[in-house]
């Protein structure tokens, strides 16, 4: 489960990025971020890896405080996390496979066994004909997927997506949009951050708006063209609102 108990974050005294979020989402959920340009919704995502500490407050990830963490126990956690970054992070002079395969060789993987699980999940994602491309080489949607592959080689208990869809066209959305439902299926935690209505709609799941750096609504879109959430809000985060 993953929890945030009264978090707040500010880069400047006057600035808050963040201001009083208390979350619940439990294992197995499929949940949306949303809001616009400059809500929060990247700040909140780093600090489900542990990219950002929050000012105040805390960040539980079954059951341990992200918060206290010290520096050489943050890469353990996040061998649990797969994150697919919005600007992807692939290395450019690798290969599709060494990007891939670079998540289980910091894992401590033995050669054979890397080579099976890449080639798999690259499969999966329908770019075994690319093991050997470089992603300049590649398509936007292409890039994509090896981003998503590498997140999820691991078998990650969460997943976290930034953006995921930003620049692809519709075919590409639906792609990785089902590429997310099946790791979901399996039983990963998916939390990803879009302004995307389409996206969301097209999907039913549950929905988190930010504003302002603020939770300011959640619920389940259930139709298209539907403008608010579902009648009933969460009563986890009812209660929590009303804490400190």
């Amino acid at each position: 489960m993953i929890q945030l108990h009264n978090v707040g974050l500010s880069y400047q005294p006057e600035a808050a990025a963040l201001s009083d979020i208390n979350l619940k989402i439990p294992k197995g959920d499929f949940v949306f971020l949303t809001g616009q340009s400059g809500a929060g919704k990247s700040t909140l995502l780093k600090l489900l890896y542990a990219e950002l500490t929050p000012t105040r407050g805390q960040v539980l990830i079954d059951g341990q405080n992200l918060t206290r963490l010290s520096r050489s126990q943050i890469p353990l956690v996040r061998r649990s996390i797969g994150v697919v970054f919005q600007d992807y992070k692939l290395l450019p002079n690798r290969t599709v496979l060494e990007n891939v395969a670079i998540t289980l060789e910091v894992l401590g993987w033995g050669q054979r066994d890397i080579g099976k699980k890449v080639f798999h999940i690259l499969k999966r994602m329908g770019l075994e004909s690319k093991l050997n491309s470089t992603p300049l080489r590649l398509s936007g949607g292409e890039q994509q997927r090896v981003a998503l592959a590498r997140a999820l080689v691991n078998d990650p208990k969460i997943l976290i997506a930034d953006e995921p869809t930003g620049n692809l066209d519709e075919e590409n959305k639906e792609a990785i949009l089902d590429f997310f439902k099946e790791a979901n299926n399996r039983g990963t935690t998916v939390v990803v951050a879009t302004h995307d209505r389409r996206v969301i709609e097209n999907s039913h799941r549950r929905v988190i708006r930010l504003d302002k750096g603020r939770i300011v609504d959640q619920g389940r879109i259930v139709d298209q063209g539907e403008t608010g959430s579902a009648p009933e809000e969460s009563a986890e985060v009812a209660d929590d609102s009303t804490q400190g």
